[in-house]
Parts: C-alpha cells; sequence; structure tokens
C-alpha cells in the first residue's frame, strides 16, 4: 500500500473521533451533486453517482440529505447554488508539488482560502501547467483485504485492464488507466467489494523524498489545505515512507 494511502488512512482513524463529520457530509454531498448533475440522478446508470452514494452511505450520511443532493444536482430542487469544479495547483514548503481539487460556489473566496493556506505554511500558488505536468491521472481503488481474496482481485483487476494490482497491510490497491474505472467499479459492485477509497486521482510520476521531520512539515501543511471547506482533494508528490508515517503518528 502506497504511502499516501497509509496517511489517508491514520488520518480517517483520528478523523473518525472528532468533530469533522459535519464538513465530510458536505464534500460529499458536493460530490453528489455534481455526479448527478452531469449523469443524471439514476445510480444505476451513473457510475459516479453510485460511487458517491455508497461513499456517504458508508459515513452513515442520512438518506434525506442523500436524496436531497440527488435532487439538486438533477435540477429537482433549485436552491439557486451552482457549484463548479475548479483545480488549482501549487508548491507546499521544500518545493514539493501539489494539486488541490476543489468544489466551490464562490471562486473568489476559495483562492483567497487557498493562497492563505499555501502562504501560511510556507509554500505558494502556482500558474496553471506549473505543476500538472509531473502528474497522470488515474483510476484507484483501495479495499480491506478481507473483502475479497487477493488472487481474485488480481484477476478481477487485470480482466477489467488494471495496470497494477498489489496487497500490503492488510489492503488491496488496484491501479488503472482512467478509462478503466467504469468498468472496475462495474465488477467491484457486482461482487459486493465496497471500497474504502475509490475515484479518479492524480498520481505522480516522480516522487520527492525529503527527511523526515521535512515531510511532516509538508504533510501538516497538506492538512491545513485539506481542511478547507472548498477542498476534496489534495495530491503531491511527496515520498511518504514507513519511518515518515511513524514520525508523522510521535508528532
Amino acid at each position: 500500500m502506497s504511502g499516501h494511502s497509509k496517511w489517508s488512512t491514520i488520518k480517517r482513524k483520528k478523523g473518525a473521533a472528532d468533530a469533522k463529520r459535519g464538513a465530510i457530509f458536505t464534500r460529499l454531498a458536493r460530490e453528489i451533486v455534481l455526479s448527478a448533475r452531469e449523469g443524471g440522478s439514476d445510480p444505476d446508470s451513473n457510475f459516479r453517482l453510485r460511487l458517491a452514494v455508497d461513499k456517504a452511505r458508508a459515513e452513515n450520511m442520512p438518506k434525506e440529505n442523500i436524496e436531497r443532493a440527488i435532487k439538486r444536482g438533477s435540477g429537482e430542487d433549485k436552491d439557486g447554488v451552482v457549484f463548479e469544479q475548479i483545480t488549482y495547483e501549487g508548491y507546499a514548503p521544500h518545493g514539493v508539488a501539489v494539486i488541490v481539487e476543489t468544489v466551490t460556489d464562490n471562486r473568489k473566496r476559495t483562492v483567497a482560502d487557498l493562497r492563505h493556506a499555501f502562504t501560511k505554511a510556507g509554500g505558494n500558488m502556482a500558474e496553471p501547467g506549473a505543476v500538472s505536468w509531473q502528474f497522470d491521472r488515474i483510476a484507484y481503488f483501495l479495499f480491506p483485504s478481507s473483502a475479497m481474496d487477493f488472487d481474485k482481485a488480481f484477476e478481477l483487476g487485470i480482466d477489467a485492464g488494471a495496470n497494477d494490482v498489489v496487497e500490503e497491510d492488510g489492503h488491496i490497491e488496484i491501479t488503472g488507466p482512467v478509462e478503466t474505472f467504469k468498468e472496475i467499479v462495474t465488477r467491484l459492485h457486482k461482487a459486493n467489494v465496497q471500497p474504502e477509497e475509490a475515484g479518479l486521482r492524480m498520481s505522480p510520476r516522480q516522487e520527492m523524498e525529503l527527511a523526515p521531520d521535512d515531510s511532516v512539515q509538508v504533510l501538516r501543511a497538506l492538512e491545513t489545505i485539506e481542511d478547507l471547506d472548498d477542498v476534496q482533494n489534495v495530491y503531491s508528490n511527496l515520498k511518504v515512507s514507513d519511518e515518515v508515517i511513524a514520525a508523522l503518528e510521535a508528532a
């Protein structure tokens, strides 16, 4: 399992006991709204919406919240709020490349919040294209090994066109080209496997390795950015090793 996934797992465990449930629901609702707006309100025919709804249910999001978000996205519930997806680029401390995916109803607010977070952390925002060339967009899935035997998972992934299927630390990762996303989702769904993480993500072509203390500083900066209301996903080219994870947990 990649270091970034380990870091995500640690944050998820810590976050389960904190008071950020409302913020989680907000992000999930925005994803449902956008998914329904782009592909329609039927989860059976809109695989992105199906995934968003499954994720919301896994977080115990109330049924009425999910239904309201679907109606907003499909246009049945017109509340006057229009969300848009915008991707920003920047550098964290020590020159680590960062891509931030946002969903916002106020572009000026989002830019101001991001610029403040980057500057406060010792980094800076960059022009479009300055960072993105260092990343590839991929289909990504992560689920517990207990959900499916590795050999079956490997066969499922390869048959669906995935590039790689690995097992580590009690989890299985499947990665592949963007165009394999729908097929992998469908096959996992038929196998009754609910991924802990699933989506299209930015994967660095080459990772940057820093000293553990410097890496922790960067991860703290990324956490600050992730905590902004309009931020959906944050990606970086920082190499997150086991040593860095240990330093982060001890900090």
